[in-house]
């Protein structure tokens, strides 16, 4: 136990790292708290109805107010099947400070949370390049101040999603991962449960990247069976079976009830229409007047369809690859050329100024083009160098890890559409293999003093635009959004 605390020790040499990000996370934090702390401390009961009404940040949703204001399974059970859990404590904190202040402490309360995971993620990738790939520590200061200027890590660290703490146990699984791989140490089984349970009852897609990291770092005894069977099939039905219960349990009875509901709404709308036929209708002939009911009715049907289809939250979503419960999730028409240019390396590291973290679901376009030159131009050298990266360090394991990471997501939104209209809220769970292909890149020019020099000048004028551009827009966005 007391080795498993010690990893969050903060040694000397890390100190100025250390406040570096914990400054970056308090403040942004401090931002948003303060953009919405006088709607929501207010101590009152439909907390969920007015957390998704008010809270406005591209398109993240602000599920974790509402669990912890009054604790709930609100997250979607087959995503995030423990998530509600592990947010449980922090749920009976607020309530005993509720009781004592009379105040709904959920933004602080959360917030903190937020500046906990945000801030060792922030470490966890500097330890990683200095003490496992091996750069200097000011390219490892350099890289990671990078990781921080990205627009969805600044974002993602700072609001009510479970995106920042997704991000900080998949870059704690990367670095114990390069740890062992280093002293040619296992993944054991025991670690791999833990991972699993909670990086999967987190995000339950994320919880692969911990049997990847067990298969890079065991190697060929990863498929033994007693690992095959204890570490990856046994836990991956136990987690399936938990969600399925749970869902059981609190989402069947409401979906029940929602479709009760519906079908009486239904119901009321057809003899509504039905009245209005008869009363306004010269027909005599029943079945005539029934056949003009049901004619009325199926208007009606499709005056709604075409009016929903209107709607961004429709307009907005491709086609999907079928219609069974998890296949409905996808996307098989979007183009993925313009997604990747305007949305996955485009808005995911640097905020376009027109529709500014609007959500495409309520108002903004599927694809926003810059205004500037220039922002293409950054974000091809960030591709390019990200392309460089690889090529530097594609002799070493810990990359291939962290690039199956990536790879992995990126089948499941750029192939399968998974979230494709809004990939770049995604970005934190793949955005720090950038810097980790950089610092690949850094160490092998490390030799070279005249490219080193010269790649450090053009990532320190990267990172220092995308921070001003980023953090300019953030804050603007914070203090003038409605």
């Amino acid at each position: 136990m007391k080795h498993i605390f010690g990893i969050f020790r903060i040694k000397k040499d890390e100190r100025g790292m250390a406040l570096a990000a914990a400054l970056y996370a308090v403040v942004l934090n401090l931002l948003v708290i303060l953009r919405y702390a006088s709607q929501y401390t207010k101590v009152g009961e439909a907390y969920h109805q007015l957390f998704v009404r008010t809270f406005h940040i591209s398109g993240f949703d602000p599920l974790s107010y509402a669990v912890v204001s009054q604790w709930e399974q609100a997250y979607n059970i087959y995503r995030h099947p423990l998530l509600a859990f592990f947010m449980f404590p922090a749920a009976q904190l607020n309530q005993a400070l509720m009781a004592i202040t009379g105040l709904n402490m959920v933004p602080f309360i959360v917030g903190c949370m937020l500046v906990f995971c945000a801030f060792y993620s922030i470490l966890f990738l500097y330890r990683l390049m200095v003490q496992v790939i091996g750069v200097q520590r000011l390219d490892a200061s350099l890289l990671s101040a990078f990781f921080m200027s990205m627009a969805y890590v600044m974002v993602s660290v700072s609001v009510p999603d479970h995106f920042c703490f997704s991000m900080f146990m998949l870059l704690l699984t990367l670095w114990v991962a390069g740890r062992k791989m280093q002293q040619g140490q296992p993944f054991t089984k025991w670690q791999t449960i833990l991972f699993f349970i909670v990086t999967a009852g987190i995000s339950l897609n994320n919880g692969i990247k911990i049997f990847m990291a067990n298969a890079w770092v065991n190697g060929r005894k990863f498929w033994r069976p007693a690992n095959l069977f204890l570490a990856i099939v046994l836990p991956s039905l136990l987690m399936w079976g938990a969600a399925r219960m749970e869902w059981n349990h609190y989402e069947r009875p409401s979906q029940y009830i929602k479709n009760q509901k519906r079908k009486a709404e239904v119901a009321a709308a057809h003899a509504k229409i039905a009245q209005a036929v008869r009363d306004t209708t010269h027909l005599t002939d029943t079945t005539a007047i029934k056949r003009a009911i049901q004619q009325a009715i199926k208007r009606q049907a499709h005056q709604q369809y075409v009016a929903d289809h209107k709607q961004p939250w429709n307009r907005h979503k491709g086609q999907p690859m079928g219609k069974g419960e998890f296949t409905q999730w996808t996307d098989g028409t979007t183009s993925r050329w313009q997604s990747t240019v305007d949305n996955l390396m485009g808005e995911s590291i640097q905020l376009h100024e027109d529709h500014l973290l609007q959500d495409t679901l309520r108002a903004r376009p599927l694809f926003v083009p810059y205004r500037y030159a220039l922002n293409y131009v950054v974000e091809g050298l960030v591709a390019l160098l990200f392309l460089w990266g690889i090529w530097a360090g594609r002799r070493h394991r810990l990359l291939w890890l962290a690039l199956s990471f990536w790879a992995f997501d990126m089948v499941i939104h750029m192939g399968l559409g998974f979230g494709l209209n809004e990939v770049y809220i995604m970005g934190a769970h793949w955005l720090f293999v950038i810097p980790i292909a950089y610092a690949y890149l850094l160490r092998q020019t490390a030799t070279q003093r005249r490219w080193h020099r010269l790649l450090r000048t053009l990532l320190l004028v990267l990172t220092l635009f995308l921070f001003c551009w980023n953090f300019a827009l953030y804050t603007h966005y914070l203090c003038t959004a409605a």
